[in-house]
């Protein structure tokens, strides 16, 4: 086909579009400033495959178009090109953790493990489950056939163990063990 009879499907069965292409385009893109421009990028693309051959179906080829230009940009978006920082001068913090951290997080977790271990079987069993395993109140309830009253009970003396053993000092004070 001619570039005529493609800026004539343009017109007859694109451009008609334009209400439901803009609506499409607000509702999806954050940048509300953008739409013209995304408008007239699809018209491009639309334009550009139509050359190749025309659609059967323009709505469909329109609308997908649109959403395949907006998942580009989103994606273009989260990509940094790792050239275009110095990391040193941004000063990005590395990943892994110095030795100090790893120290203290190494205690906090030994000393947690001991506050854990100074528990009843059952209270510790409940405090794992709720804070650990991120289970709710009913289904560790239901999970260990007691009422949730004496979950509820369990994990405030459970965290009050722990607690007093995470935060106190080293020699001891604030125990009640």
């Amino acid at each position: 086909m001619g570039a005529l009879s493609v800026r004539d499907w343009f017109v007859r069965e694109v451009l008609p579009l334009e209400e439901i292409l803009t609506r499409f385009l607000h509702r999806n893109w954050r940048n509300q400033a953008d739409v013209e421009d995304l408008r007239q990028d699809v018209y491009a693309q639309v334009l550009r495959a139509a050359k190749e051959r025309i659609p059967d179906k323009a709505k469909p080829f329109v609308m997908a178009t649109a959403r395949n230009l907006i998942i580009d940009r989103i994606r273009r978006e989260q990509i940094v090109p790792i050239d275009a920082a110095d990391l040193d001068a941004i000063e990005v913090a590395a990943d892994t953790p110095g030795p100090d951290r790893i120290v203290t997080a190494r205690d906090t977790l030994r000393r947690l493990q001991g506050a854990l271990d100074h528990l009843p079987p059952r209270c510790r069993e409940v405090v794992i489950l709720r804070r650990i395993e991120g289970l709710s109140r009913h289904e560790i309830s239901a999970r260990l056939g007691i009422a949730e009253k004496t979950v509820a009970d369990h994990i405030t003396r459970g965290m009050c163990v722990i607690a007093n053993e995470l935060f106190s000092d080293a020699s001891g004070e604030g125990r009640n063990t």
